[in-house]
């Protein structure tokens, strides 16, 4: 069995590099590994950092603010092989060996394996899985929030039963902070799709490796912290993450369809930045704008 890749993608990411390696070792246990790492033009130590602290990594700087997504890509070129990927964040914590029960949940349908997730400072698991978009669930959570509706399947994409984070829960993707991929999920999928700078490129490639007949799978024994979140206070951050859910669901939809998706969201960012909330009022004049919806430019 080849070595589990390990990759990394990082854009001035010098602050918690050394906690991610720090954490390797342990959230590795009982693999043989390599580390990974594309970097995004960081204008801060990520390099130096990663050159002291893990010398043996291959490093791959693609020159450019590529995007999480082209990172991912430039990282898998660079490793060279079709074996187990683990796509993870820099700011994620792997537990003890949270990778090998990911790795050996792969298979039998799975192609995409998931490990609980917690937020810094919380003893309660954080909602990772999540159902694809439908205008009914985008209008759900517009009506009556995320947390709410994700007590009604049909009516948000959140998924919030405390059971299926306690077992092995399939869903139609889940939070890419940290996946295992297998080598037969990777090589029926291919790259990942670089027109989505951030954001929406987990889920895209989620749903394309379900349609090709391999599942999302949460593994609750796999345990990692994240301590992620800029999207919930950044103007900027959020804003690209609901025009890209938009324009993701426009690639899988007409354009009927995609335009009541964009109207039940654009519903739900609007009675929130009537609330006074910074990140709404910013993603409510991103999806007025002309194009929004289509393949664009990135930030």
């Amino acid at each position: 069995m080849s070595p589990v890749t390990v990759i990394v993608v990082t854009w001035n990411s010098a602050t918690v590099l050394p906690g991610f390696l720090a954490a390797l070792p342990d959230g590795m246990a009982g693999l043989d590994w390599r580390l990974v790492v594309a970097d995004n033009d960081s204008a801060d130590d990520t390099v130096e950092v990663l050159r002291a602290l893990a010398p043996d990594a291959t490093v791959v700087q693609t020159g450019r603010n590529a995007g999480y997504a082209a990172g991912v890509n430039a990282a898998l070129k660079a490793a060279g092989d079709q074996g187990v990927a683990l796509v993870c964040n820099p700011d994620i914590r792997m537990r003890q060996g949270c990778a090998k029960r990911l790795v050996d949940s792969l298979g039998d349908g799975v192609g995409i394996a998931v490990p609980l997730l917690y937020e810094e400072g919380r003893d309660t698991p954080h909602y990772s899985l999540r159902r694809e978009s439908s205008v009914l669930r985008a209008l759900g959570e517009a009506v009556i929030g995320n947390r709410r509706a994700g007590r009604f399947p049909r009516l948000s994409e959140l998924v919030t039963d405390p059971g299926a984070y306690r077992r092995p829960t399939r869903a139609d993707w889940a939070t890419g902070a940290l996946m295992a991929i297998s080598a037969e999920c990777r090589a029926a999928c291919g790259p990942w799709d670089e027109s989505f700078f951030l954001y929406s490129e987990e889920t895209e490639y989620c749903l394309r490796s379900r349609d090709l007949g391999f599942a999302t799978q949460l593994e609750p024994s796999a345990e990692a912290v994240h301590l992620g979140g800029d999207s919930q206070v950044s103007p900027r951050l959020w804003s690209l993450l609901t025009v890209n859910r938009v324009r993701l669901y426009g690639r899988r939809h007409g354009a009927v369809p995609t335009a009541c998706f964009r109207a039940a969201v654009l519903l739900r960012e609007t009675s929130r930045a009537v609330l006074g909330r910074k990140a709404s009022r910013a993603a409510v004049a991103a999806l007025l704008r002309p194009g929004a919806a289509q393949p664009d430019h990135v930030v």
